[in-house]
């Protein structure tokens, strides 16, 4: 039972009345007037008449307390003996909340959160709080290994956290932690990856000083190495090649350690290369040579190296070669001590004119048989007499000149060899199609007549002449693209085309890049997907791509194709880690999201990051290493652990089922209480008035 108000003015004015009448009594105690207490008492009534109290009785039934129990399913729990742990500790709670009068059980149970999340124990609580009334909770209990990865979203608590921690004091782990790794890094040069191999918790003496490291690249052969325990190492390392590098290392599991799902780490960095270093020779000036210097000047990332022969070939004036040029051009150093940086050279309409000896020549065939790359575009020069194909670079030249120009336009097409290659492979897409299904771009005007000695043909001219030959020798690869009239596109004619494409493209294949070439085995992750792409020139279909998981299973996947030499197919990765793809003689190694998942980084049970909120919340941590602590209930502001067993404090939560409102006196008794007290004050001044 308790009084209410019901006020039949504002309050302010009940107020503002109280006050008027404290000042008249306050008057009535300095003059001395004997009845002044009473008139004090008949004040008070007429403002409790109009503060309107009322008598208010509810009938009330009492609410169960609600005990939440929030359970750690997630990967790290089922190493060890802790599975077992928290079967146990569910159950014994379970029992014991069952045994208790007025409390109920709330399970909420987390497992591991999507994309390598690790254990989100604070989402889950948050997320149990806000499904519960708040006044209802008595206790909050978790069952985990501590390793918490949400911390940040703590919420606040109405009442006790007791954590009981799984695992054992006894467990120790050991992993491989990589301290640093860039996404990208530049191609030939060194740099420092920070490793280190741990051992966590109560690592026992046989464990050693020293452990294996295995380290591989791609799918090469790994290599194995001795190495420190507990010393960060500082590791060079060199990308071999442009794009996707994959870095595997690993170290040999030990008897009684955890897991070994720590021991490997993958490192994918993507090879750049610094600058692209270039070196155009031109051999006369002409209306595409400005296009090829815009082209590669265009591009920040390429070093440019450009000299041009400006004497027309016609022009007889018996000067001699070495007095022609304004300042001395460096060739010997350009083609003698220089030659192995560059990426890429050039020869754009070069003929022999004694500029270069024939012994620069050789060095070109060397510079190309030990790795590097030419390219050759060809104009009406090339069948003449001192043609480049007369000189030493004939050895590696995949084609030979007929001496034939052939004149007028033509549309260069794609041969069926070029619409499976990767360097001109959908090139069509780049501009409208065209009438009679030719390609839409614009038409060339000459081409020299060549017949092809090796290599691959990927475009044609007219009558089926070879127009762009691609080949490798040695280490290296070169190409000769049979026509001065590519400059055509750069500038638009009758629409232009995909001149810049096709120039990147066949740079890119020249420079090795993985993505360009013709036989590949590539593999994107997103997520846990996988999309598989097989890219082959060959016209039989390549066959299925076995995949090996992490655990060592073996799935054999049928490709689809998509374009011309192109298959791919996608795959639904059951899990995270490392796989390996392979296709014939194709090997490809990619990671689906980390080689150890966030939840197996550290694996050894700990309090330390759940112990502050649990003392903020009055409540304790409990390893069940020594068996499931008693519940008990405690009143509010008593501990809430002791030795063998935990807390939680009743709330004492109500529903009201009824509420009856009665008046403390009805208004014309007050009326009649107030005017009985102000006629008793005036009778009491009135007789004491009368005596003296």
């Amino acid at each position: 039972m308790s009084v209410v108000f019901d006020p039949l003015v504002a309050w302010p004015l009940i107020w503002a009345l109280a006050g008027v009448a404290l000042l008249f009594l306050a008057l009535a105690l300095v003059k001395g007037l004997p009845g002044w207490a009473l008139r004090g008492l008949s004040a008070a009534a007429l403002l409790a008449a109009l503060a309107n109290p009322s008598l208010q009785t509810e009938e009330r039934a009492s609410l169960n307390d609600i005990v939440i129990l929030i359970v750690d399913d997630s990967a790290s729990q089922d190493l060890g003996g802790r599975q077992g742990q928290v079967t146990e500790a569910v159950a014994r709670i379970e029992a014991e909340v069952a045994a208790m009068p007025g409390a109920e059980l709330v399970i909420r149970r987390f497992a591991d959160g999507e994309e390598d999340a690790g254990s989100l124990a604070m989402t889950a609580m948050a997320e149990a709080l806000a499904e519960e009334p708040r006044a209802r909770v008595a206790g909050v209990l978790m069952v985990t290994d501590g390793r918490v990865h949400d911390m940040a979203l703590t919420p606040s608590l109405p009442a006790p956290l007791h954590v009981l921690l799984t695992g054992e004091e006894a467990d120790w782990d050991r992993r491989l932690a990589i301290r640093n790794a860039p996404a990208f890094a530049i191609i030939g040069e060194e740099f420092i990856l920070k490793l280190e191999i741990e051992d966590l918790g109560a690592a026992p003496a046989f464990a050693g000083g020293e452990a294996e490291l295995t380290i591989a690249v791609d799918a090469e052969e790994p290599q194995v190495y001795t190495v420190p325990v507990g010393m960060e190492l500082d590791l060079p390392v060199t990308l071999p090649h442009g794009g996707m590098n994959v870095l595997q290392f690993s170290v040999a599991p030990v008897d009684g350690e955890l897991t070994d799902r720590n021991n490997a780490q993958v490192v994918q960095i993507n090879g750049v290369r610094d600058r692209l270093r270039v070196l155009l020779v031109s051999g006369e000036p002409h209306a595409g040579e400005r296009v090829w210097r815009n082209l590669l000047k265009s591009d920040a990332s390429v070093d440019l190296v450009h000299f041009t022969i400006l004497r027309p070939p016609e022009k007889q004036d018996n000067v001699p070669v070495d007095e022609l040029s304004l300042i001395a051009f460096p060739t010997r150093e350009l083609f003698v001590e220089k030659i192995e940086e560059f990426d890429l050279i050039i020869f754009d309409r070069y003929r022999m004119r004694g500029i270069l000896p024939m012994s620069y020549i050789d060095n070109v065939v060397d510079y190309v048989r030990n790795g590097g790359t030419v390219l050759v575009a060809a104009g009406p020069e090339f069948g003449v007499v001192d043609s480049l194909y007369r000189s030493p670079l004939a050895e590696i030249l995949p084609v030979a000149p007929t001496a034939q120009v052939i004149e007028g336009g033509f549309v260069p097409k794609i041969t069926d060899l070029g619409s499976r290659h990767p360097v001109t492979e959908g090139l069509e897409k780049f501009a409208p199609p065209g009438k009679d299904g030719e390609p839409g771009w614009g038409r060339w005007f000459r081409i020299s007549e060549v017949e092809k000695l090796s290599g691959q043909t990927v475009m044609e001219g007219p009558n089926g002449l070879p127009l762009l030959v691609l080949d490798r020798v040695g280490d290296g690869r070169i190409a000769v693209l049979a026509s001065d009239q590519a400059w055509l596109w750069g500038r638009g004619y009758e629409g232009g085309g995909p001149q810049l494409e096709l120039l990147r493209r066949l740079a890119h294949w020249m420079l090795k890049e993985p993505e360009l070439e013709e036989e590949t085995l590539t593999a994107t992750a997103k997520g846990e997907a996988l999309t598989i792409v097989r890219r082959t020139i060959a016209e039989e279909p390549p066959g299925p791509v076995t995949v090996t998981g992490p655990d060592g299973t073996r799935v054999v996947l049928e490709m689809v194709q998509t374009a011309p030499g192109r298959h791919e197919v996608e795959w639904q990765a059951p899990g995270l880690g490392l796989y390996r793809l392979e296709q014939g003689e194709l090997t490809r190694v990619i990671g689906v999201g980390p080689a150890a998942p966030r939840e197996f980084v550290e694996t050894i049970a700990s309090a330390d990051l759940l112990a502050p909120v649990a003392a903020e919340a009055r409540g304790s941590v409990t390893r069940l290493e020594g068996g499931v602590p008693d519940l008990r209930t405690v009143a509010e502001g008593r501990p809430t652990s002791g030795r063998g067993w935990i807390g939680i404090t009743p709330r004492g939560a109500y529903e009201t089922a009824s509420v009856q409102v009665a008046a403390l006196l009805p208004g014309w008794a007050w009326l009649v209480l107030a005017a009985g007290l102000a006629v008793a004050a005036w009778l009491v001044e009135g007789r004491r008035g009368a005596k003296a």
